[in-house]
């Protein structure tokens, strides 16, 4: 039972990065101090606002926005269409490390954190609660992208028998790191149907959890295609933007269907009136679906637009933008009028976001550094993405 591990570890110190960790030192002070003094002196957490800032970004922003990783794995492992397989590993990477993080942050809002792993244990009842699926799913799902990482992690750490035992529980592993996020991702959603007489019926809906399922699945693609640009800008490559323009064009059908499905939505409960009676709802409400759907959908839909770095990059950041703006809708404004009370994030709260993203930041630099995460860069024609056999390289 030997081992290989490989010489010459790799971590590029640069100004940017060591600002991250300051960030995140501070961070892991700040948390600390969370932990020994609690939730109300760490942050502006009260009874008329229990869930707050942790909750809205570092859970369920912060699920969404990994949602890359199932609807990639989805394409390329189960639908098999290896033509965004170039990206497969890169949506993996992101999507493992942002539901690490939202473990993180679930672990800070949890009141009395040292009964952390009660969840784990079935209690009467547990069985029809939304909130032990989703901690359960959320839980399972880190730890099947923690393994199918691991196959990754063999082909450098040279282990010939790990190496084959990763790669043999890839095939389940696909089809669970599928299905764990469909339900998870949709019962956050279930969360807030329980919201019936409080949430603004802009985003109340008997189908919130259809919703929050489609729009991480459309902003998956999205995400990718940022990631892939900071990757190229951080390490002098280039864009896969043949890859990435048929990925997003996947995207643009389901945020049409989500649309179509919001539109129907709205008027069969009545609410197009609302929808244009100036207030602040409504107007958030607009900005959230024409801003950060229909406009990136037009874009993604035009090949001109699609198969160009600055069209792609504009209509993913505008995309990612609309689905942050949803969840803070729901969160806050959508509940502000029922809620009362006052609500502010402490500085505090703020801080932790910001150091577990520094930690996100600084450890793909370091997994992409040292492992073969990003597709050897070939020269493929734009709009005719290769469907060969592909191949991945440290970068660095």
């Amino acid at each position: 039972m030997a081992y290989e591990f490989p010489e010459g570890w790799r971590f590029r110190m640069t100004g940017w990065r060591k600002f991250f960790i300051l960030v995140f030192l501070v961070a892991v002070g700040v948390m600390i101090y969370r932990l020994v003094y609690g939730l109300g002196a760490a942050t502006h957490l009260n009874d008329q606002w229990p869930w707050g800032w942790w909750i809205a970004v570092d859970v369920l922003i912060g699920v969404a926005l990994a949602g890359g990783g199932y609807s990639t794995a989805f394409l390329v492992h189960i639908l098999h269409r290896k033509q965004f397989a170039p990206v497969a590993r890169a949506a993996l990477l992101t999507s493992m490390l942002g539901y690490i993080l939202v473990l993180i942050g679930l672990f800070m809002d949890i009141g009395r954190w040292y009964n952390f792993w009660r969840p784990f244990l079935v209690y009467p009842g547990s069985w029809h609660s939304v909130l032990f699926e989703v901690f359960w799913c959320i839980s399972l799902y880190t730890m099947v992208q923690v393994l199918e990482f691991g196959s990754i992690v063999f082909e450098r750490v040279k282990s010939d028998w790990l190496k084959r035992v990763f790669d043999a529980m890839l095939p389940p592993l696909f089809i669970l790191g599928v299905v764990l996020p469909t339900l998870h991702q949709s019962s956050l959603g279930s969360l807030y149907v329980v919201t019936v007489d409080r949430l603004d019926p802009l985003w109340w809906s008997i189908a919130l959890p259809i919703f929050f399922l489609l729009s991480s699945f459309f902003v998956g693609p999205a995400m990718v295609t940022l990631e892939g640009s900071l990757a190229a800008k951080a390490y002098g490559r280039q864009m896969e933007i043949p890859v990435l323009s048929r990925l997003v064009k996947v995207g643009a059908w389901v945020m049409f269907i989500y649309l179509v499905l919001k539109l129907i939505d709205l008027g069969y409960r009545n609410q197009f009136g609302h929808l244009f009676d100036g207030s602040l709802e409504s107007n958030l409400f607009l900005l959230e679906i024409v801003g950060g759907v229909i406009v990136p959908m037009i874009m993604f839909a035009i090949p001109s637009v699609r198969n160009s770095a600055g069209g792609l990059i504009t209509a993913s950041v505008l995309t990612v933008g609309g689905v942050i703006l949803n969840r803070m809708n729901v969160v806050f404004t959508g509940m502000a009028a029922a809620m009362g009370g006052h609500y502010f994030p402490k500085w505090t709260e703020f801080m932790v976001t910001a150091g577990l993203i520094a930690l996100a930041v600084l450890a793909y630099c370091f997994l992409v550094e040292n492992f073969a995460i990003l597709p050897a860069e070939e020269h493929v024609p734009a709009g005719k993405p290769s469907e060969a056999h592909t191949s991945y390289t440290v970068v660095g």
